[in-house]
């Protein structure tokens, strides 16, 4: 016995070039029909909120499904994959496409050579599945926007709650994020970790989707950023400040990677913030005030 909903959807070629576009939702829970064997030109992601069951991928090995986790059905990937007669399960799926799933691919947020993901947690993403199924209301003149949006927040959503990425991020990332700004070679931030540096590359191309290096860069541009904007700190000390002794090689750098020289960035951002900088995040219950410049 099973329950099932689902629409499906034919977006235009000038949705497909808004990024992602949704080609089907669908909503079942109970003892499901197997899916397959089969093959789609299109991605899928069946997020299992409930029960067990197993996927079979085209290596013909047979892996045990147990919620909360993520199916990862991608283009030319031969899959076969069904819930337990026994429990049956929960499952909501999203079909989509376009030319953004590439770079999701490549920043490791869709993988490929991962179909099976376990989740900590299938509320978010549900919810954004929850989102699309609304949106498919029938006369909805926003539908292919509305979708097509939901569909990234969908990818975020899996993202955040891969079972493998703790509540404060991956620990790999957040380890080199605090010692960013420190004078370490990619081998010296390897063996703080007790690893290699081919094991550590390979670790962050898994969580941030990019090389080590390049991380590291993003991180202390983002605060190099931040220091920009809030501070009134001359440029070779926020150079200093993000481990750049050298200010010249810095804004060279920052110009490179950010397109504008970091004095430009600064006036760019035309505000003046009072009170000083600090690293804590705001609780959003409590935000921070900025109480009146006397005159």
């Amino acid at each position: 016995m099973y329950h099932t909903w689902m629409r499906y959807f034919t977006p235009g070629p000038v949705h497909h070039r808004l990024g992602l576009v949704c080609l089907g939702v669908g909503l079942q829970h109970g003892t499901l029909p197997t899916v397959g064997p089969r093959t789609l030109d299109h991605h899928v992601a069946v997020v299992v909120s409930a029960g067990s069951g197993w996927y079979r991928g085209a290596d013909g090995r047979r892996a045990t499904v147990t919620a909360p986790a993520l199916l990862w059905l991608t283009p030319g990937t031969p899959h076969h994959y069904g819930a337990d007669p026994g429990t049956g399960w929960d499952e909501a799926f999203v079909d989509f496409s376009g030319p953004a799933t590439a770079t999701y691919t490549e920043l490791g947020y869709i993988e490929p050579d991962r179909p099976v993901v376990p989740l900590s947690d299938a509320a978010p993403a549900r919810a954004a599945i929850g989102r699309i199924a609304r949106a498919a209301r029938p006369g909805n003149p926003l539908l292919e926007v509305e979708t097509g949006a939901a569909v990234h927040e969908l990818l975020v959503a899996l993202r955040r709650a891969r079972a493998d990425t703790n509540a404060d991020g991956d620990p790999v990332l957040a380890a080199l994020a605090r010692d960013a700004f420190q004078p370490l070679s990619v081998a010296d931030h390897a063996a703080r970790h007790g690893m290699t540096p081919a094991e550590l590359r390979t670790a962050v191309r898994r969580a941030a989707g990019c090389s080590p290096k390049d991380y590291l860069l993003t991180v202390r541009l983002g605060r190099a950023k931040e220091l920009l904007a809030a501070t009134e700190l001359p440029v070779a000390a926020v150079a200093r400040r993000v481990g750049y002794d050298d200010p010249a090689y810095f804004s060279r750098l920052f110009t490179r990677r950010v397109g504008t020289a970091p004095i430009r960035f600064r006036e760019q951002q035309g505000r003046s913030v009072h009170g000083g900088w600090s690293d804590r995040v705001p609780d959003p219950e409590h935000p921070p005030t900025i109480p009146p410049r006397s005159v």
